[in-house]
């Protein structure tokens, strides 16, 4: 694989990484939870599917950059999805995921090798 390759991978990982606190944040989700490779409760796995999306929408990531990023299976990306954007009819949780959306689109873009600060 070559040095781009990684380098997205990484920064795919970093945008995953940064909309699972969010969510674990904004949801009262404990972030170890979401983490976890088995599905855990309803709610945490709600949580995890709202990340994904986040992702997926946020930092226009398609389904299969962000399966990989979060560890799973496309479709399964691709059911959460379906799920949160039906949840969207609900005025007040569009609104609260319009405000997620902002937060991360407002992100700076993760530091890589060449611009992290050297310690």
């Amino acid at each position: 694989m070559s040095p781009e390759y990684y380098h997205r991978r990484q920064q795919d990982e970093a945008r995953a990484r940064l909309a699972r606190t969010l969510v674990a944040y904004a949801f009262g989700v404990a972030e170890k939870d979401m983490d976890a490779l088995t599905r855990r409760n309803a709610r945490v796995a709600f949580g995890r599917q709202v990340a994904m999306y986040l992702a997926h929408i946020s930092f226009e990531l398609s389904l299969s950059r962000v399966a990989m990023a979060f560890g799973r299976d496309r479709t399964t990306v691709s059911h959460a999805c379906h799920l949160v954007e039906d949840r969207r009819d609900d005025p007040e949780f569009d609104a609260r995921l319009e405000d997620l959306e902002n937060i991360l689109r407002a992100a700076p873009a993760p530091a890589t090798a060449q611009t992290a600060p050297q310690t």
